[in-house]
C-alpha cells in the first residue's frame, strides 16, 4: 500500500511469530497508559470499523503528534491495524485458494460427465474449434464491419422490409432521455446514459419500427417530475434521415412502469422485492402495445418483440421472467457482474461476506445473473476481457463447453439437451456527429471557419492557469480519484522523467470537489498523495488539477488537449473497457492505455497509441515521451484514429446487434401463428365459438393422466390416428352439450351456456390455491376452507378456482376425491410444479381434464429431456453411495409421476439430500437448464424446465386468455416448496394463511442463498395475512376483491 512501506519489516515479525494477543499480554504493546487502553481501542475500534484507506492519514497524524507517548500509541495501534488486516486477507487467500480448488474440481467433472454424455470421441472441431470460429474465442468478428457510407447503405436496404419491435430493460437509476442527471448517485451512471442511446440509435436504424425502454416510474418530491411521465419519447439525433420509416406509435420511447414503493425513490439494492412487480406491468404494457402494433403493421396479427434486453442484474432477472411468459427471445448486458465484485470485495478483507450480501445483496444478485445465462439467447460484452475472467466464474458458462456445444451445433449432432449463451462482444456505440476534431497543423484546417471570432471555452482558462508555459503539449488523464485508476503512479512516472517534464505539462481532471476533508477517505487519501507527489518533484507550474468541471466541458478538455499536440493517458490497473479511448481518439488524441482490459481490443481497432504495464513506472514515461517527442508518430497515432473510431459509432453497433438478433429461432406464442383469432375478448357470433372449437382439435388433448411419455408402466402411447380420433371424439361431445345446461357439484356451469373455452377466462376473480403440502389431512382442512369462505360467489358462478401443486393431475384427483370435494369444481389445475396445465373438461364422464399442449410448447425452451434425465439418475446414484449398507435408497426416480415435462423424484431422507441450490450448480455446470423444487416438506424432487412454474403459469393465463392478474388471489401457508418466493410477489394479491405450511421452513428454506425479505416485499398492500381462526373473507375484503 503506497505510503506504507515504513510498517513492512515490523509487520512482517508480527506476521512471523503468529501469536494470539493473549500471548502477548506482558509486551508494552498491551499496557494501560492512563486511562487508554490499546486492547480495548483494538477490539471495539479496529476491528469492528476499520477502513484501510484511512491509514496513511492515521499515520501522518500519528507522525505529527506531539507527545511522544501519545505518538508511540498511535503507531502501536496502527501496526495491530496492519497486522489484523494482513490476517484477514491471509485467511483469505487461504480460503480462495482452496474454493478455486473445488470449482476447478467441480468444472472439469461436470465438462468430462457433459463430454461422455454427448459422444464417446469428439471431432477435431469439437476439440479446439480455434479455425473454423474465431468470433467468439479469437481476436476477429466475423461479421464484417461498417467501412463506408455505401456499404451501411446496402444493409439498410436489406433491413427495410422488417418491422422490428423490441424491448430494452433498465431498472434502476434516474433514466430520461434529455439532461441525464449522470452522476447524482451510483445507479445514475453510465448504464444510464448506454441503455438511452442505445434506444434512439436502434429507433432509428432500418427495419426497427418500434423500440421500448423500460424503467421504473418514480414520482417522488426528491426527484424531478419528469422522472414520473409514463412515457416520453426519445427524439431522434438525425430525424431527416427517417424518411417513410416513421408511423403512428413508431420510434423509440421511455416508457417508465410503476412499482415499488410509492412516491419514494430507493436504491438499486432495495428493488429485489419488487422485480415480481414490475414484470407483471411491463407484461401488460408488451401486450398492448404487440396489439396496437399488429393493427398498425402487422395486418391485425399482434407483433412480438424479437428480443426483450437486459441490462443489469436485476433487468437481466426481470427479462428472464418476461421472456419466459410471452416466449421471446432474451439478450444480456451485465454492465458490472455480482461475482466479480464479491470476490474484489472479499479480497480487499474490509467486510465478511456475510455483511457484503447483507449491504449489497450480492447474493440475490448472482442468482440473477445465473438465471439470466439459464434463458439468455446471447449475452453482449465490452471485451475478452468480461468473458474471459468475469463471466467464466458463474456456474452457467463454460468457454471450453461453450464451444463444444456450439461444434455440435453447426455440424447439427445432438447436444443431449445441453445449451450455453452465446458470448458477442460488440463495443458500446459512441455519437460522433456533434464531435468536430481541432485541427492543429494538419490538411483539413478549415474547421473554424464557421466560428472565426468564437472564444475559447472558460474550462480552457480554468486548467491553463496551473501551467507556467502553457505551448507545452498536454498528456491529459481523466478518471476519478480511485486507487484502481492508478493516477499516482502516472504522476510518479511524470515526476521521475525529466525529459518528459521538459516537453510536456500534465492535467489531472479528477472529478469535482468542494473540500478534501468532506470527500470520501479513498478519493481523499489518493488526491493527498497526488498533492504530495506534486510537491516532491517540485511540479508546481506542470501539473493541473481543477477542482471543478461541468459534464458538457468534457469535449472541450478533449480539445485543449489536442490543440496542444498533446496524449491522453489511461493507466489504471484493469479497464473493463476504455470508452473515453474512444472519446479520446475521436477529437484528435493518440493515446497511451494499461494493456489489461478493454484497451487492449479498442487499441487492436483504432491502432493510434502505445500500452503499457501499468504497474510499471519507467514504460509508462517511456511511452508517453515517445508520443510527445515523435510528431510523425504522433501525427499517424491522431489520424489513425480518426479514421478508425466510427467502427464505434452507434449505427456499426446496431448493426452488429441487429444481424444477431435476425439471426435467432423465432419465439413466441405458438397459437397466434396456428389461429387467426388472437383477441380474448367474449364472442360476439357463432363463428368465435367455431374457432375455438378449432383451436381446441389443434392445441387440447383430452386424457386422464396427460398422456406422459414416461408412464409407460401404466398406460401405453396411442398412435398417432388412435389420438387424432379421440382428439375428434371429445371436441364433437365437447359442442353438442355446448346448449345443454347441466350441474356440476353444487354450481351453475356457466360456461356451457356461453359456448367459450376455458371458463376461467369468464370469472371476475380467480381463487388460486397454492397451499404446499403440509401433511393431507391439513390441505384438505385449508381447502375446504377456502371454498366455504366464496360459496355465494361461487355459485354464482362469478369466482373460479384453481388448484396449483407439485402434484400429478391422477394424484390431485385422488386427493380431492378421498376428501369429499368435487374435481369439476375448478377450472383449471397447475400441475407438477408448474409443468402442466389442465381445465376442466365440459364433457366430465369420458374425459375429466384437458391438457394445454400450447403451453408445453410455450415452456419447452431448453428443455433437456433425456440428456437431463440422465444426469439426474446418476446424481441420484451418488447421493444414494453415501448410504450405508442396510439402509434404503435415498432418492430415486419416481417413473409413475414423471410426465414428459417433469422427472420427479421421491426422497427417503430429506435430511441427507444435498439443498436445492447444490443440484441447480450441477446442472448448471453441465450447461443444463432447469427449473428445480424441492416439495412436500423434501420427500419429492420436481425438476422442469426453466420457462416452468407456478407463478409462470399464471402469466400463461393471462396471455393466453387475458385474465387480469389484478383480479387473481393466491392463498399460501407460511412456507412451502422452493419455489414459495414466487408466489407472493407481482401484481396479484396473496392471502398468506397461518398456522399451514409451518414445517417446510426449516426442511427447505435454511439453505437458501439469500433471505427471502431479498425477494418478498413485506410492505406490499397485495399481501395480507389470515389469522388460523379468522374468516378468510375478511382478507379477501382487505384486498377489495369482495364488497362488505
Amino acid at each position: 500500500m503506497a505510503g506504507n512501506d515504513w510498517v513492512n519489516s515490523y509487520l512482517e515479525a508480527i506476521l512471523d511469530v503468529g501469536q494470539p494477543l493473549d500471548d502477548a499480554r506482558p509486551s508494552l504493546l498491551l499496557r494501560e497508559r492512563g486511562r487508554f487502553t490499546p486492547s480495548r481501542y483494538f477490539v471495539e475500534e479496529v476491528i469492528t470499523g476499520y477502513d484501510e484507506t484511512d491509514l496513511h492519514k492515521s499515520w501522518a497524524k500519528a507522525v505529527a503528534t506531539r507527545s511522544t507517548q501519545e505518538r508511540n500509541t498511535r503507531l502501536e495501534n496502527m501496526c495491530w491495524r496492519i497486522w489484523n488486516l494482513a490476517r484477514q486477507k491471509k485467511q483469505h487467500e487461504e480460503k480462495e485458494a482452496q474454493r478455486l480448488a473445488k470449482r476447478r474440481l467441480e468444472r472439469e467433472r461436470g465438462r468430462r460427465e457433459a463430454t461422455d454424455d454427448m459422444s464417446e470421441e469428439f471431432s477435431e472441431g469439437e476439440k479446439g474449434d480455434i479455425v473454423s470460429d474465431v468470433s467468439t474465442h479469437g481476436t476477429k468478428s466475423r461479421l464484417a464491419r461498417i467501412n463506408s457510407a455505401e456499404s451501411m447503405e446496402i444493409w439498410a436496404n436489406q433491413q427495410k422490409g422488417n418491422k422490428l419491435y423490441l424491448v430494452l430493460i433498465s431498472l434502476h437509476g434516474l433514466i430520461r432521455g434529455e439532461n441525464m442527471e449522470l452522476g447524482r448517485d451510483s445507479d445514475t451512471g453510465g448504464q444510464v446514459k448506454y441503455v438511452v442511446e442505445l434506444a434512439r440509435a436502434l429507433g432509428s436504424m432500418p427495419g426497427v419500427y418500434r423500440v421500448d425502454l423500460l424503467t421504473r416510474q418514480v414520482s417522488s418530491p426528491d426527484v424531478d417530475y419528469s422522472y414520473g411521465e409514463p412515457t416520453e419519447m426519445l427524439t431522434p439525433r438525425d430525424s431527416e434521415d427517417l424518411s417513410d420509416e416513421m408511423g403512428e406509435s413508431s420510434g423509440a420511447y421511455i416508457v417508465r412502469i410503476p412499482f415499488g414503493p410509492k412516491d419514494k425513490y430507493i436504491p438499486k439494492e432495495l428493488l429485489w422485492p419488487h422485480i415480481a412487480e414490475f414484470v407483471d406491468g411491463a407484461m401488460n404494457h408488451i401486450m398492448q402495445m404487440s396489439s396496437v402494433l399488429g393493427e398498425q403493421v402487422g395486418g391485425g396479427k399482434p407483433i412480438w418483440p424479437s428480443a426483450i434486453h437486459g441490462h443489469y442484474a436485476d433487468a437481466g432477472d426481470a427479462a428472464a421472467l418476461l421472456s419466459g411468459a410471452l416466449n421471446v427471445p432474451m439478450i444480456l448486458t451485465g454492465h458490472s457482474l455480482g461475482r466479480d465484485k464479491l470476490e474484489q470485495l472479499l479480497k480487499q478483507g474490509r467486510l465478511s461476506k456475510e455483511e457484503i450480501n447483507s449491504t449489497y445483496k450480492i447474493m440475490r444478485r448472482i442468482e440473477g445473473e445465473e438465471l439470466s445465462l439459464d434463458v439468455s439467447e446471447m449475452v453482449i460484452t465490452s471485451t475478452r476481457q468480461e468473458i474471459d475472467e468475469q463471466w467464466r466464474l458463474y456456474d452457467g458458462f463454460d468457454p471450453i463447453l461453450e464451444r463444444k456445444l456450439r461444434a455440435r451445433i453447426k455440424r447439427n449432432v445432438s447436444c443431449y439437451g445441453r445449451f450455453m449463451p452465446r458470448m458477442v462482444k460488440i463495443p458500446p456505440g459512441m455519437e460522433f456527429n456533434h464531435i468536430v476534431p481541432h485541427d492543429g497543423d494538419t490538411e483539413d484546417a478549415d474547421g473554424n471557419e464557421e466560428h472565426p471570432t468564437s472564444r475559447d471555452p472558460p474550462i480552457w482558462a480554468e486548467i491553463m492557469r496551473f501551467f507556467s508555459n502553457s505551448r507545452k503539449p498536454m498528456i491529459l488523464a481523466l478518471a476519478r480519484p480511485d486507487p484502481k485508476k492508478n493516477i499516482t503512479t502516472l504522476v510518479k512516472a511524470f515526476g521521475e522523467c525529466r525529459p518528459l517534464r521538459e516537453l510536456a505539462n500534465l492535467a489531472l481532471i479528477m472529478g469535482n470537489r468542494d473540500g478534501i476533508d468532506e470527500m470520501s477517505s479513498t478519493s481523499s487519501s489518493v488526491l493527498l498523495s497526488v498533492l504530495k507527489l506534486v510537491d516532491k518533484y517540485d511540479l508546481y507550474g506542470q501539473v493541473a488539477y481543477p477542482k471543478h468541471h461541468k459534464q458538457s466541458d468534457v469535449p472541450d478538455i478533449y480539445r485543449l488537449a489536442a490543440k496542444s499536440k498533446g496524449v491522453f493517458i489511461n493507466p489504471a490497473f484493469i479497464e473493463p473497457f476504455g470508452l473515453t479511448l474512444i472519446e479520446a481518439a475521436a477529437y484528435g488524441l493518440p493515446m497511451v492505455a494499461t494493456k489489461n482490459g478493454g484497451p487492449v481490443d479498442i487499441h487492436r481497432i483504432l491502432d493510434n497509441g502505445l500500452l503499457v504495464d501499468p504497474h510499471d513506472q519507467q514504460s509508462l514515461s517511456e511511452a508517453l515521451l515517445k508520443l510527445v517527442a515523435d510528431k510523425h508518430l504522433w501525427a499517424k497515432c491522431r489520424q489513425n484514429g480518426l479514421k478508425n473510431t466510427h467502427q464505434f459509432s452507434w449505427p456499426e453497433h446496431c448493426k452488429t446487434y441487429l444481424s444477431r438478433i435476425t439471426s435467432f429461432k423465432p419465439r413466441h406464442p405458438q397459437w397466434q401463428s396456428d389461429d387467426d383469432d388472437g383477441d380474448n375478448s367474449e364472442p360476439e357470433s357463432p363463428g368465435d365459438s367455431l374457432r375455438d372449437i378449432q383451436d381446441l382439435s389443434l392445441n387440447l388433448r383430452f386424457s386422464f393422466d396427460g398422456g406422459s411419455g414416461n408412464d409407460s408402466s401404466m398406460n401405453q402411447e396411442v398412435s398417432s390416428m388412435d389420438r387424432k380420433s379421440k382428439i375428434e371424439a371429445a371436441v364433437l361431445n365437447w359442442s353438442k352439450g355446448k346448449d345443454s345446461s347441466r350441474k356440476m357439484g353444487s354450481m351453475e356451469r356457466s360456461e356451457v351456456n356461453s359456448g367459450k373455452f376455458p371458463a376461467v377466462r369468464r370469472r371476475k376473480f380467480i381463487v388460486v390455491i397454492a397451499i404446499d403440502f403440509d401433511g393431507e389431512k391439513d390441505t384438505l382442512a385449508a381447502t375446504r376452507r377456502i371454498l366455504e369462505a366464496v360459496e355465494k360467489e361461487r355459485v354464482d358462478g362469478s369466482v373460479g378456482f384453481i388448484l396449483s401443486t407439485s402434484l400429478k393431475i391422477s394424484e390431485i384427483t385422488s386427493f380431492l376425491v378421498s376428501g369429499g370435494l368435487n374435481p369439476n369444481e375448478f377450472d383449471a389445475f397447475i400441475c407438477n410444479s408448474g409443468s402442466d396445465l389442465y381445465y376442466t373438461s365440459l364433457n366430465s364422464e369420458d374425459d375429466p381434464f384437458v391438457v394445454d399442449f400450447y403451453y408445453h410448447s410455450h415452456v419447452e425452451y431448453r428443455w433437456g429431456g433425456e440428456g437431463l434425465r440422465k444426469t439426474l439418475i446418476r446424481w441420484a446414484s451418488s447421493v444414494n453411495e453415501k448410504r450405508s449398507e442396510n439402509d434404503e435408497q435415498i432418492v430415486s426416480l419416481a417413473e409413475h409421476l414423471s410426465t414428459d415435462y417433469c422427472y420427479t423424484f421421491a426422497v427417503k431422507k430429506p435430511a441427507a439430500v444435498p439443498p436445492v441450490r447444490e443440484l441447480r450448480k450441477l446442472l448448471r455446470i453441465q450447461a443444463l437448464r432447469c427449473h428445480v423444487i424441492y416439495s412436500q416438506n423434501g420427500t419429492r424432487i420436481n425438476v422442469i424446465p426453466v420457462l416452468a412454474s407456478r407463478i409462470q403459469a399464471l402469466r400463461y393465463l393471462f396471455v393466453r386468455w387475458g385474465i387480469d392478474l389484478a383480479k387473481m388471489v393466491v392463498f399460501v401457508g407460511e412456507s412451502g416448496d422452493t419455489d414459495y418466493e414466487g408466489l407472493l410477489g407481482g401484481l396479484h394479491k396473496s392471502v398468506v394463511l397461518e398456522g399451514v405450511s409451518c414445517s417446510a421452513r426449516n426442511a427447505l428454506h435454511t439453505n437458501r442463498s439469500y433471505p427471502l425479505t431479498d425477494v418478498i416485499s413485506l410492505e406490499s398492500n397485495n399481501v395480507v395475512h389470515a389469522p388460523l381462526d379468522s374468516d378468510v373473507r375478511d382478507a379477501l375484503k382487505k384486498l377489495e376483491l369482495l364488497e362488505d
